[in-house]
């Protein structure tokens, strides 16, 4: 693994940290919110095997990366370019889970002649006059409603996650493998992996390094309009979703399908919203993902 920071033209710093094959196809992984660009515990073995170079990102205010105030979702595709011009890749691809989906439509919507494809993984969709649609858990629900009209107690609340996940990590690891009545038993099920569970906490801790209020923040910004129509989006995009994600409802994400030309779906009948810590799940992202860069530089060549 490669980790670095990049001084963007801002003057901003973008952290960065490299898996699989280093001379691969390039494949941005856009984190969830909160996230962060610490994806593995160790190197993607089966990125390398398939010859995929994964290039994880810190948003701005997560991990190493500079805050932005102000941004915009699609704020963000300018850094990600910078950091594929830095990096010598004239064209690149994005994957983005959960929140960062958004983030990664937004970048195959601006920069159409660099991104080729946009891969949205248990995708946060956009929300309808800015409510969390019904079909979403209550619990999820209340988070987003705290976040945009009293963010200071959901604050709070992740405050208290912070202290626990820096001070105390096995008690938060038994917190997590209690799962939650909200989740999918797929997503329950996962949440007793402890490599896993270990992994979550390293990813969090980056999350939080900064302190919390860059998650309130963009999950008051991932209510709002994402500032481009899906309908615009040319790139091949690939969906992937579980039928039983209750955290991003696929009645959402169906709606969003509708809007986008070029997607290609797959529905997962049985899964939650973690697909890619379960390794056969991540193994079969990966490979459509380079049968289809084959193809593509087949087409090219």
């Amino acid at each position: 693994m490669l980790e670095q920071t990049h001084s963007l033209s801002d003057g901003r710093k973008i952290g960065y940290l490299i898996y699989g094959d280093k001379n691969g196809v390039p494949l941005f992984l856009l984190h969830g919110t909160p996230g962060s660009r610490l994806w593995f515990l160790e190197d993607d073995h089966a990125a390398k095997s398939l010859g995929i170079k994964l290039i994880a990102a810190d948003r701005p205010g997560y991990g190493l990366s500079d805050k932005m105030p102000g941004r915009s979702i699609l704020d963000y595709s300018n850094d990600l370019k910078e950091l594929a011009d830095f990096l010598g890749h004239d064209t690149f691809s994005v994957l983005g889970v959960s929140g960062g989906g958004a983030y990664a439509a937004g970048a195959a919507y601006k920069f159409p002649e660099r991104v080729t494809q946009c891969i949205l993984l248990s995708s946060a969709t956009p929300f309808p006059e800015g409510k969390p649609p019904k079909s979403m858990s209550k619990e999820n629900r209340l988070a987003f409603i705290l976040a945009s009209r009293v963010p200071w107690l959901i604050k709070l609340a992740n405050r208290s996650q912070k202290k626990m996940i820096d001070s105390k990590p096995e008690a938060f690891k038994k917190q997590l493998k209690k799962g939650g009545s909200h989740l999918a038993d797929w997503d329950n099920q996962i949440l007793l992996d402890d490599e896993i569970l270990d992994q979550t906490i390293e990813h969090l801790k980056e999350a939080y390094r900064q302190g919390v209020n860059e998650v309130i923040e963009e999950s008051v910004l991932l209510t709002k309009e994402w500032g481009f129509p899906l309908e615009k989006i040319r790139v091949p995009v690939t969906i992937w979703h579980g039928e039983k994600d209750t955290l991003s409802p696929v009645d959402q994400v169906r709606l969003m399908e509708e809007k986008i030309s070029s997607a290609d779906t797959h529905y997962i009948p049985e899964a939650g919203h973690f697909l890619s810590e379960y390794d056969h799940m991540w193994e079969r992202i990966l490979n459509d993902f380079a049968r289809k860069a084959l193809l593509e530089s087949k087409i090219l060549y």
